[in-house]
Order: structure tokens, then C-alpha cells, then sequence
């Protein structure tokens, strides 16, 4: 039997178009001609699909002569061109044992047994269905569906939480999602085993121009394909008894189909650079038919791994529009752009299989929220549908829904889901059921495929890797659900604000003129990947013990993706890059003590990184600080709590943290920081203004200045004050008493010089200034 369904992309001898193509299958001796296609371009199929080719054939298979196709169009005046013709080796994958009574007369295979005593009539390919009559078994074990059940958190996830977690990335996906789940599949859909290259309904024979010469080397061009089927079964050789059923008895509409598509690219990985610097500023680029869709604007620079998260819809003509080619482009500055690579998707296999590749099934039936149901047909609905598509009777549902009988067989929703369900929004149980018995079939579940992206130029060699999936939805049958939100998560605008209050037991790395211990402390700080961010505290002089005031506010703007918990950083990699390089990486603050020196580098003394997503639990005095929590010496107090806490979520928190340098391969701790930490996002920063350091607005909270020991001063400043507090107040009594001795020892030198003198004067005249009346004598 011949299934000639259509030609596709024929091309006519020019300059002659082509008018009336028909098709003439030659094999063993005999021939088969189809009627001619009467409008090429309205309608590519065949008014007539099925055919019967009576052949003697040799009974062993290598025997067996080829299929000879030749495609013959139909001119003027009787002449009837060859526009193409193939040659179809190996017909044994095309034998099969012919139709048995009372089965339903597609073009399927036997009866497909599901259990004691119970038989389901199957379509083309069996439909293996769990279970039977009255006990099915469901497709995955409750056990296992019971442990899966837990507890949704508020926030359902979006589309990328369970393509994270698909991939085994448990770090970006979120909670909630655990209960649903993505099929990736590391090739094309077509090359997935279990669905037979999504040929099952008619396969693809490419025509080659007869007689065409080749130069050496060169393959042959194809000038259009043949869609069809073959099947090879024995008649009976008693001329008495009635010839089996034929198979292609119940085929679709050949008529052409208006269908929406929706193409979702989601990422690319593996790329060729085409760029200088080993990189690639890839774009998307589809095309279907006469249509583009696509813009030059829209290439994420400077990567070979682009997250694309695009949805395009286009409307299509099937089969007239069958071929979807997508392509990835490098932007240049100055067009036109290199082609990366590309891959091509004939959406008429997929609308045409059984296997129902237009649109996936989801594990979980949704009524809302992001993973709702997309379909355009309800499970129910569309298990109706695929059972008359099959030649299966239709589905019996119970009134409650909980029950459908189908196949012949009875299933129970009871037994795929052994409580309520966990997940939001789980809708009637009659779709429920339905849905159970669709994905038990085997058919194409919600998937991602990686598609290989290869360029004309470089014709077998891969260019990269596109995960990407197509929804087909046809006219016909309704309008089509919400399309799939997998636009890439954007970051939210966050502002971080920390207080440095005070420091303890710092390490003391200089000696002042007196021979004291000292360090003129400071703190830096700055988020990791944000070097340029990087504050600084003043200054505490003269710190004797390592305690330093500071009353001093970092203020801290960066974007944070809460589902992958990752700080975004986009900045230039070089000052004459022309786009920003996106970097991600966890939020985490850095603090840094230093000793401030004036004519030499300043000393380290001690650095501090927190994690904001994953923050150790402070201690609330200093004495308590240390590298590892110390246990609670009251055992009425109870545990700490929990080591460590989201600041995202707590928002705020204040206590010691401790400081440490690496010495010997080992962490030692070098001082105590007192810092309270706030997380705002950018509405409520605005609403809640404040400086940085104590500038103005000085508010939430008001930091007054530090009261510093009055020996907390810059030298170089005050010299005498210096002297004051880094020498008299230490030694004040032994420079009193030397200053005693000074004096004393300078009165008794005095004397010692002048005595000498005043005595050789006594000793030579020693009356000499004593005359008691001289004066009165005198007249």
C-alpha cells in the first residue's frame, strides 16, 4: 500500500513552472500513477492519498527490488516533464502483518494487550496504557508521589525554576516547583527514539534532479521532497478468501491548515565566537515562509552562552508553510551580520504524529498561575480528540470525574494520586484524570529540545547548541491558551546600609614615642565584584587597645535576582567596549580593617565577608564574638537559634562579627566589628533617604560623632597635644621629679660658682661695706 500524501518545495525546470505534478511509483515490473495536484501552490497533497500495489516479491529480503519514485508534471500539448525522482531502498522496515478482524481500520498495528483478560484495539503504534480492568496501575509508584508532597511556598516559581531544576541546578530554582517537571532532551525531538523521528504518520523522501552531472566531490541538490508511507503485507494466495482491511483508511483532512506558532528560544550554549576577542553578540532570527520575525537590537553581547528567554508567534499556512528555520546572528556594528548557525523544524511531521508533538503535556494540570494549561483543548477534550484521531472509542468518564473508562480498561484517579493535590490551582478532577491517561500513552510531554546549529559555509560541522520548543496550534480547533512566560528574570533594585559603630581587640601594629602599642584604625568596605563602590570610615587615632568609634554609614546600591539569589553586575570589561558584559555572583559585603600610616603603605589588620543571603548569626556582646558560636553556658536560654539568616527576609539585623587574618595556612582572630546591616528596596530607599558617612539626610538612623578618647587626634595636627597625651600623662610624675631635680641641681651649681668669689671677698677686707657712722660724721 502507497500513502502518497504531497510534494513539498518542488521546483519546475526553468523556465517552465510547474503546473500539474503527479507521481509514478515503479516496482518489480509495475507501475502506479497518482491523479495530478491541481493548484501546486493552494494545495501541495494529493487529491487522493491511498493506494493499493498488488507485487510479487521474493520471499528473502535482499532480494527485494528498490522503490523508484518519479515526480511528472503536466504541461502543455501532452508533454510531461521529470522534475524529480528517488530511489527507496530496504523495504523490510516498510512490513507488517496485515489487519486483523473487527480492528479499527487505521493504518496501525495489532492489538496492544494491557493485562489478563483485557485487550485495548490500538492505533498505528500501541498505546500502552497501565493497568486493567478495574486495577490499573498508575505510571509512577505513590510511595513516590507521597514523598514528593510537600508544603508549596508562597511564591509558585516561574518558568525558569523548573527549567533550573530540569537541569539539576537546585541553586536557581525555587520552591514550589518540585511537584512539576520539564522533559529536556539533549538532541532534536525528531531524534528521541520513542518517537520514531515523528514520522510515523508519512516520512520524507527528498527528490534529486535526474541526470544532473556532478563535479567531484559535490552532493547532490534536492528539488523538492515527497511526503508518503509505504506498507508491505502478504495477501492471501486463496483467491476465495476476502483480502484484509487496508491500512490509510482513516486519514486527517488533506486540506491546508491555518495554525498558530510559537516559537520559545530559551538559551544557546557552545557557540562559535566570530568576534575578535573570542565572543560572539548572538541574536535570534526565525523565519517561516515569507515571514521574519527577529531584530537586530536584540543580541546579548560579548558571550558564546546567551540566555534568550524570546517568545515568537507567527501565524502559518501548513503545508504550504512547513519548514521553520531558526538562526542565530552575530550583531556587528556595521552590517551585514555573520550567520552563526541554523536549524530547520518541518512543523507538518509534528502537527501530523501521533505522538501529539504540536504541544507538550504538562505533568500537572493548572487552571492558573504560571504553569496553566496551554493547550488548546482541555485533557479531557483532547483525550476525545486523540481516541477519534486513533480510531479508539471515545472516553467514558463517571459523573464525578473520578473514574473514565478508555480502552476497554477502567482507571481510577485514585490511583495516580493517592491524596489531594499539593499544587495551587489543580482544577476539575475530570482533567486531571484525563491528563493521567494522555501522559500514560506515551505521548510528547512538556519538553525542552537542544537543537545543533550547523552553517551553509561549514557544511557538517556543529556551530552550537539552541534549547528551544514549538507549540502548533491549529485553527480548527479553538483558539490557543496563554503563552509561556520565559522572559529572563529581571533583577530587582536593592540599597544595602551599614553602620560600622565600633571595634574591639584589634590588632595593635604600631609603637607611638612613649613605646605604647598602637593602631590608628579604620574600615573599608565594598560588595564583592563592586570594587568601585569602596568606602571608607575616618579615622580613630591613637586606638591603645584596639577599640575604635566610628558612627559611620556605607550606603551600598546593586541589583540582586532573588530566584538565583545572585548579585547582577553589568559593566564594561574595557574602557572602549561598546556593551556591557553581565557577571553574576553571590551578594556578599567585604569589610577590611586597616592601620593608617602616613609615609608608609598602611598595615592590614583584619577582613570580614558576609554573605547577605547566607548571614552568620551575630553575637550580641563582644566578649561573646568569636570564629566559632560559643555555646550557651545557661541551659534555660536554649539553643541560639539557627547559624545562619537570609538578610533578605530578616531585613534588618545588628551585633559583633568577628575580623581575621590568614597566618599559617589558618584563621586567626584579629578584632570585633560592631555593625548593623539593612536591606531596603530602591521605593522604600527613596522614601527613606540617607547619607553616606554622616553626611545629610543624617536619618535612619541619626548618627551623632563619635566620642573618642581625647588622645584620638591626628600628631602631625597637634604636636604639643601629642606630647601632652602621649608623654605627661603617662610619666607625669617622673617629669616633675626630674624637673625638681633640674632646678635643685641648678641652684646648687649657681652656688657652687658664685661661693668661691664671695668668700675671697670676706676673707680680704671682711669689714668692707659695714661703717655704721661714717655717714653721720660727715658735717
Amino acid at each position: 500500500q502507497v500513502l502518497a500524501w504531497g510534494l513539498r518545495g518542488l521546483r519546475g525546470r526553468s523556465p517552465l513552472p510547474v503546473r500539474a505534478p503527479s507521481l509514478e511509483v515503479q516496482c518489480g515490473g509495475q507501475v502506479l500513477r497518482t491523479p495530478p495536484i491541481a493548484d501546486l501552490a493552494a494545495n501541495p497533497n494529493f487529491p487522493i492519498n491511498a493506494f493499493l500495489l498488488p507485487l510479487h516479491l521474493p520471499a528473502e529480503e535482499e532480494y527485494v527490488p528498490p522503490l523508484r519514485l518519479r515526480v511528472l508534471d503536466t504541461q502543455g500539448f501532452g508533454y510531461r516533464p521529470e522534475l524529480g525522482q528517488a530511489c527507496v531502498r530496504g523495504l523490510g522496515r516498510f512490513c507488517c502483518q496485515p489487519h486483523g478482524g473487527g480492528q479499527p481500520h487505521g493504518h496501525g498495528a495489532p492489538l496492544a494487550s494491557l493485562g489478563p483478560g483485557t485487550a485495548l484495539p490500538a492505533p498505528a503504534h500501541p498505546c500502552p496504557l497501565p493497568g486493567h480492568r478495574g486495577h490499573p496501575s498508575p505510571p509512577h509508584p505513590a510511595p513516590h508521589q507521597a514523598a514528593e508532597r510537600e508544603e508549596e511556598d508562597e511564591d509558585e516559581g516561574d518558568w525558569w525554576s523548573k527549567f533550573y531544576a530540569a537541569m539539576g541546578d537546585t541553586a536557581k530554582s525555587q520552591r514550589g516547583t518540585h511537584t512539576d517537571s520539564l522533559k529536556v532532551y539533549s538532541c532534536e525531538l525528531e531524534a528521541v527514539p520513542e518517537f520514531e523521528g515523528l514520522q510515523d504518520f508519512c516520512q520524507t523522501f527528498p527528490l534529486y534532479q535526474p541526470g544532473g552531472p556532478l563535479g567531484a566531490g559535490e552532493d547532490p541538490v534536492p528539488v523538492g521532497e515527497f511526503k508518503g508511507l509505504f506498507r508491505l503485507y502478504p495477501l492471501p494466495e486463496d483467491p476465495g478468501v476476502p483480502p484484509p482491511p487496508r491500512h490509510f483508511q482513516e486519514l486527517p483532512p488533506s486540506q491546508p491548515q491555518q495554525c498558530l506558532v510559537r516559537i520559545y528560544v530559551v538559551r544557546a550554549f557552545d557557540l562559535s565566537p566570530r568576534d575578535r576577542n573570542g565572543l560572539c553578540d548572538p541574536y535570534v532570527h526565525v523565519s517561516l515562509g515569507a515571514k521574519t520575525l527577529g531584530q537586530r537590537d536584540q543580541y546579548v553581547p560579548n558571550t558564546v552562552e546567551p540566555v534568550f528567554g524570546r517568545m515568537f508567534e507567527v501565524t502559518a499556512t501548513i503545508p504550504l508553510d512547513k519548514d521553520l528555520r531558526v538562526s542565530l546572528l552575530d550583531y556587528d556594528l556595521l552590517p551585514p551580520d555573520q550567520e552563526i548557525g541554523s536549524t530547520t523544524i518541518d512543523l507538518e511531521n509534528r502537527l501530523l504524529s501521533r505522538f501529539r508533538a504540536h504541544c507538550g503535556l504538562p505533568r500537572l494540570y493548572r487552571t492558573a498561575g504560571p504553569g496553566r494549561w496551554r493547550d488548546q483543548l482541555s485533557p479531557s477534550r483532547a483525550l476525545e480528540h486523540f481516541a477519534r484521531t486513533q480510531g479508539l472509542p471515545a472516553p467514558e468518564f463517571s459523573a464525578d470525574g473520578t473514574a473514565v473508562t478508555f480502552g476497554c480498561s477502567t482507571f481510577l484517579l485514585s490511583h495516580f494520586e493517592s491524596g489531594p493535590p499539593a499544587h495551587r490551582h489543580p482544577g476539575a478532577p475530570r482533567e486531571r484524570l484525563a491528563l493521567h491517561v494522555l501522559r500514560a500513552c506515551h505521548l510528547v510531554p512538556e519538553h525542552l529540545e537542544t537543537r545543533t546549529l550547523y552553517n551553509s559555509t561549514q557544511p557538517g560541522l556543529e556551530q552550537g547548541k539552541v534549547q528551544m520548543w514549538v507549540d502548533v496550534f491549529p485553527a480548527s480547533l479553538g483558539p490557543p491558551g496563554p503563552p509561556v512566560d520565559i522572559t529572563p528574570r529581571k533583577p530587582q533594585r536593592y540599597e544595602l546600609r551599614c553602620v560600622v559603630w565600633n571595634t574591639r581587640d584589634v590588632d595593635l601594629r604600631d609603637t607611638n614615642v612613649a613605646g605604647q602599642r598602637m593602631s590608628d584604625i579604620y574600615v573599608t568596605g565594598w560588595l564583592d565584584g563592586l570594587e568601585e563602590q569602596r568606602q571608607r570610615t575616618d579615622v580613630h587615632y591613637r586606638s591603645l587597645q584596639g577599640d575604635g568609634s566610628f558612627n559611620w554609614r556605607f550606603v551600598f546600591p546593586f541589583e540582586y535576582l532573588a530566584a538565583e539569589r545572585l548579585c547582577v553586575l553589568p559593566q564594561k570589561e574595557h574602557f572602549w567596549s561598546l556593551d556591557e558584559t553581565v557577571q553574576k555572583l553571590p551578594p556578599k559585603l567585604i569589610l577590611q580593617v586597616w592601620d593608617n600610616d602616613m609615609f608608609t603603605a598602611d598595615d592590614f589588620l583584619g577582613v570580614l565577608e558576609l554573605e547577605l543571603s547566607r548571614l552568620p548569626q551575630p553575637a550580641q556582646r563582644p566578649q561573646d564574638c568569636a570564629l566559632t558560636p560559643r555555646p550557651s553556658c545557661w541551659p534555660w536560654r536554649g539553643a541560639r537559634g539557627p547559624p545562619h539568616l537570609s538578610l533578605f527576609r530578616q531585613k534588618r539585623v545588628k551585633g559583633w562579627w568577628p575580623c581575621t587574618v590568614q597566618e599559617g595556612g589558618k584563621r586567626r582572630l584579629s578584632g570585633k566589628l560592631e555593625l548593623s546591616l539593612e536591606l531596603l528596596k530602591a521605593k522604600e530607599a527613596e522614601e527613606r533617604p540617607a547619607g553616606k558617612g554622616r553626611e545629610e539626610p543624617n536619618m535612619y538612623p541619626a548618627l551623632q560623632p563619635p566620642l573618642r578618647p581625647e588622645g584620638s587626634f591626628l600628631w602631625l595636627q597637634a604636636p604639643l597635644r601629642s606630647l601632652r597625651y602621649g608623654l605627661w600623662r603617662r610619666h607625669r610624675c617622673r617629669i616633675v621629679l626630674g624637673l625638681a631635680l633640674l632646678l635643685l641641681l641648678a641652684l646648687i651649681l649657681t652656688f657652687i660658682y658664685a661661693a668661691p668669689g664671695y668668700l675671697a671677698m670676706k676673707l680680704v677686707n671682711p669689714l668692707q661695706g659695714w661703717h655704721p657712722f661714717s655717714a653721720a660724721s660727715k658735717p
